[in-house]
């Protein structure tokens, strides 16, 4: 699972203010790398999914995830805003650091629980989120996030 993650899949220091804002720029990455086909598809089902039920998790950390026909594969995109967005996280505050699952509808079922798992179990760990935080470099953030999805029992 630690190929899911590298460091052209970050995006730093984004000025975005908005939900939508912040999906635009995680299907934009997705699509310059090679993730996904379709920009439009990968926001819609970041959309669809938030209305579900938030993703927005704790201390300015959020999780939104899709799984859609125009993923390709699988992959962890990372942005992190300049300020926070609106989120209707479980603390009530805004989130800043969006770690976005996008898996392929044909993986949706094992790829898709496992690396949900781990991030999640990630940002319950303090030391973990402030390394998170800490992390000045994309090459630094892909290695973090790489090391624990390995620690998670990743291939």
């Amino acid at each position: 699972m630690n190929n899911l993650i590298q460091p052209s899949f970050i995006q730093l220091n984004v000025n975005a203010t908005s939900q939508s804002e912040v999906f635009k720029t995680i299907a934009d990455v997705a699509v310059q790398n090679g993730i996904a086909t379709s920009a439009q598809e990968v926001v819609e089902g970041l959309h669809v999914r938030e209305q579900q039920s938030t993703t927005g998790f704790q201390d300015g950390f959020a999780i939104p995830h899709t799984h859609a026909e125009a993923i390709v594969k699988p992959a962890i995109v990372i942005v992190r805003t300049e300020n926070g967005v609106e989120w209707e996280s479980f603390d009530d505050q805004p989130a800043f650091f969006f770690l976005s699952l996008l898996i392929p509808k044909t993986a949706a079922g094992t790829t898709h629980l496992k690396a949900l798992a781990s991030l999640s179990r990630m940002l319950m760990n303090e030391d973990k989120r402030q390394g998170l935080l800490d992390a000045k470099t994309n090459e630094s953030l892909a290695e973090l996030i790489g090391n624990t999805l390995t620690e998670s029992g990743g291939n």
